[in-house]
């Protein structure tokens, strides 16, 4: 299995958007990209560019969003990684293979059009990762 293509987006957990945003995009020198509401995930989302990656937060929609229940137990903060890859359903499907223990068996849709699967954080030393494959231009 070859690496993935890059790191595409960093996911922060955040309560709300409005007043995350001036300290991405004000103090860092982001710039929004823009913003998207993701109901798969239950999440407003907003991307900052930088570089060839970007900064995704992520802000719950209700109270029994996966989002919303993670801040609930650690707060605000880095939420989960995501790795662009060229074909998510085989990534996941060798990644099933060898063991590996999967939140997603099959890709669902995301952001941004993506077809995304996560994998669980038992499976990486506590660290949420995300595969995430993009629609070709």
């Amino acid at each position: 299995m070859s690496a993935p293509n890059k790191i595409a987006h960093i996911g922060i957990a955040v309560k709300s958007l409005e007043q995350s945003l001036p300290f991405y995009t004000e103090q860092l020198g982001l710039t929004l990209v823009g913003t998207e509401k993701v109901e798969s995930e239950q999440v407003n989302v907003a991307f900052l560019a930088i570089g060839e990656s970007r900064i995704e937060l992520l802000e719950p929609l209700s109270a029994d969003s996966p989002i919303a229940k993670f801040i609930e137990k650690r707060g605000e903060g880095v939420h989960h990684i995501a790795f662009d890859v060229d074909d998510v359903a085989s990534r996941l499907q060798q990644l099933k293979e060898q063991g590996v223990a999967l939140i997603h068996e099959v890709p669902k849709a995301g952001a941004h059009d993506a077809l995304i699967g996560f994998l669980h954080p038992k499976a990486a030393g506590g660290v949420l990762y995300e595969l995430c494959q993009y629609p070709k231009a």
